[in-house]
C-alpha cells in the first residue's frame, strides 16, 4: 500500500530503533530520565526558547499549552480551519473551561489582524464578555495545504498581541516543514510565538511524541498539566531517543517537499483532477475531483483497491501527504493509479447505488 493519508504513518529509521534500544533511562516524572532531558534541552535550544517538555501527543501538547496560558472563563482566538478548533475534541473547553473564538482563516492560513481585532470587546470592563487570553496560529497550516505563514505576518501578529497584552501560541505540528520550506532556521519562526508545539511523530518520523517549548515558567505549568492530564510516562527515554534524531535530521524533510511538488505536477496532468502545483510549499498536496462521474469517496475507494491510500480533509478535497516512507517510484505510481481510476469511471460504493 502506498500510504498518502498522513505523515503520521512514518516508521522510525533503523538509527532511531538502535538509539531507542540503547537509551539511558530514568523516571521522567521525577525529571530523572537523562535521554528525555537531552531531548528537551535540544528542542528548547533549537527553537530558541528557555525550556521544553516532552508530551505524548500534539493534542495533549496544545491542550496543556492553552490551559497554561488561559484561565477558566477566558477565550482563545483560533482559526476556524485550525486543527485545534476542528480536530482536538474541544479539549480546552472540556478540561480547561476555556471558550474557543473561531476567526476566519484565509486560504493561505493567516488570521487577518482586523478579524483578530473584532474578537476583542470594545469595553473590556463589561462583565458580559469573555476576555481574550491567547491567540493561536497554525504553521504549517494543515487544511490550507501545508501553507507557510510569512515571517512578516508573524511579526505583525506578535506586535498586535503584545499591544493587547495577550500571548501567542503556535501549533507548529509541522514547524520544521515550515522552516525547511521557507529556508530559515526554525528559531526564526518560533521567535514570534510565546509557546510552540511541534510533533516528532509526523514527517520527522519518530514513533511517538510532541514537544512544547517556551519560557521556563510556562513550561513549569505545562509539566504540571501534563501530569494532571495523565501524560507522565516514566521511562520515556525509550522514545525520546528517537526524538533527538528526528530533530537532528530535520533537513531531510526537503525530500518530502520535492516529492510533493512532483505529485502535484503529475496530478495536474490528469483530466478530472483540480490541483494548483504552485500552492504546494511543503509536504501536503490538496486536490479536488471535478469529473462529474466521480466523487472524492469513489476515487478514494477505487484508489485503495489498487494500492493507494488517500483521504478527504475538509470541503470535499482529497489530501496526499508525502513522508519519509515513500520514494519517487511511489509518487509516480500514485499518479498512475489516480489516472486509471479517473479513466475507468466511478464504481458504486458498498451500500450505495449510482444513478445512470
Amino acid at each position: 500500500m502506498i500510504e498518502l493519508r498522513s505523515d503520521t504513518f512514518t516508521l522510525p529509521t533503523p538509527d532511531m530503533i538502535r538509539a531507542m534500544s540503547e537509551a539511558a533511562l530514568g523516571d521522567d516524572v521525577y525529571g530523572e530520565d537523562p535521554t528525555a532531558n537531552r531531548l528537551e534541552a535540544l528542542a528548547a535550544a533549537t527553537l530558541g526558547k528557555e525550556a521544553a517538555c516532552f508530551m505524548p501527543s500534539g493534542t495533549m501538547a496544545n491542550l496543556a499549552s492553552l490551559m497554561a496560558h488561559a484561565p477558566r472563563g477566558s477565550k482563545v482566538l483560533v482559526g476556524d480551519e485550525s486543527d485545534i478548533y476542528i480536530y482536538e475534541a474541544g479539549g480546552a473547553s472540556v478540561c480547561g473551561g476555556i471558550v474557543y473564538e473561531p476567526v476566519p482563516t484565509q486560504p493561505d492560513g493567516r488570521l487577518l489582524l482586523r478579524d483578530l481585532e473584532a474578537a476583542f470587546p470594545d469595553d473590556p470592563e463589561d462583565p458580559q464578555f469573555a476576555l481574550p487570553a491567547l491567540i493561536c496560529l497554525e504553521n504549517t497550516h494543515n487544511r490550507c495545504g501545508g501553507a507557510i505563514l510569512p515571517l512578516d505576518y508573524l511579526r505583525d501578529v506578535r506586535r498586535f498581541a503584545a499591544e493587547r497584552g495577550v500571548p501567542v501560541h503556535m501549533d507548529g505540528a509541522r514547524i520544521f516543514n515550515a522552516a525547511v520550506g521557507a529556508g530559515v532556521p526554525v528559531a526564526e519562526i518560533a521567535q514570534f510565538a510565546d509557546s510552540v508545539q511541534f510533533c516528532l511523530s509526523k514527517g520527522l518520523s519518530a514513533p511517538i511524541g510532541s514537544m512544547v517549548v517556551g519560557s521556563a515558567r510556562f513550561i513549569g505549568k505545562v509539566r504540571r498539566l501534563r501530569k494532571m492530564l495523565g501524560g507522565g510516562m516514566r521511562q520515556v527515554g525509550t522514545v525520546a531517543a528517537a526524538g533527538i534524531l528526528a530533530i537532528e535530521n530535520a533537513a531531510a524533510l526537503a525530500e518530502d517537499h520535492r516529492r510533493a511538488a512532483l505529485l502535484a505536477e503529475g496530478l495536474a496532468e490528469l483530466d478530472g483532477i483540480e490541483v494548483v502545483p504552485q500552492d504546494v510549499r511543503t509536504n501536503i498536496v490538496m486536490f479536488r475531483v471535478t469529473d462529474e462521474r466521480h466523487t472524492w469517496q469513489t476515487v478514494a475507494a477505487a484508489a485503495r483497491e489498487e494500492g493507494l491510500a488517500i483521504a478527504e480533509l475538509g470541503h470535499g478535497r482529497l489530501r496526499a501527504v508525502l513522508h519519509r516512507g515513500l520514494d519517487d517510484s511511489d509518487v509516480n505510481e500514485a499518479v498512475s493509479i489516480i489516472g486509471r481510476v479517473m479513466k475507468n469511471g466511478a464504481r458504486p460504493l458498498a451500500g450505495h447505488t449510482t444513478e445512470v
